[in-house]
């Protein structure tokens, strides 16, 4: 499977092997999609382009708010190369709609519903993976947050590892030959050029 990677080299943290999650959606209620500060998650200039084809669909699923805020301020702020999807009142993602409680998301229900093919911005899909990037490399690591401790909880006792749980959108980014290197139990015989060994993630 093609990569959408454009970076040369891919440094896989340690706990990215180790950690076990599995996420409990009726324990945090969809935190990840709600979390405080005002930035939203982070998007590509192309995965706009590409909500911006599936809006229609989503925006089915909207509340009336996202519906005004997408109307009047687009549903992505910074620059090109630095954006980041728009939040209300400095929390939930503007694709955010409720069932209950649990806080879910209108791009992701689109696809699902045969919609769209657009499921969702990688960095949404990959969490609590997350990317750092510098110059041609692209560090993977574990992100643990408190919202999500009913994850890593659910994951530890159902032995599920957070890359065998993430393993769709981690082929979505990589392509199967990065994907069965991180979780080989002998990475070092199948390493590649794409990929470099693991380890701590620099600072």
């Amino acid at each position: 499977m093609k990569s959408d990677s454009t970076y040369s080299f891919v440094i896989i943290d340690q706990n990215v092997r180790t950690t076990h999650f599995a996420c409990n959606l009726l324990e945090c209620k969809g935190a990840c999609c709600t979390l405080p500060g005002g930035r939203g998650a982070p998007v590509t200039d192309d995965e706009c382009d590409a909500i911006l084809q599936a809006l229609p669909a989503a925006s089915k699923y909207l509340p009336e708010r996202s519906i005004q805020r997408i109307a009047q301020s687009g549903f992505w702020e910074g620059s090109d190369g630095r954006r980041a999807l728009e939040c209300i009142d400095n929390k939930d993602c503007v694709f955010v709609y409720y069932e209950g409680e649990i806080a879910k998301c209108a791009l992701e229900r689109a696809y699902l519903n045969g919609e769209t093919t657009f499921r969702k911005p990688l960095s949404c899909h990959l969490f609590p993976i997350r990317i750092s990037k510098t110059n041609d490399t692209e560090h993977l690591y574990v992100e643990r947050i408190p919202e999500c401790e009913a994850g890593y909880k659910n994951g530890e006792e159902k032995k599920i590892p957070v890359a065998d749980f993430l393993r769709e959108p981690l082929i979505r980014a990589y392509g199967e030959s990065v994907y069965n290197a991180i979780v080989s139990d002998n990475p070092d015989t199948v390493m590649t050029n794409d990929i470099a060994p693991f380890g701590t993630m620099p600072e």
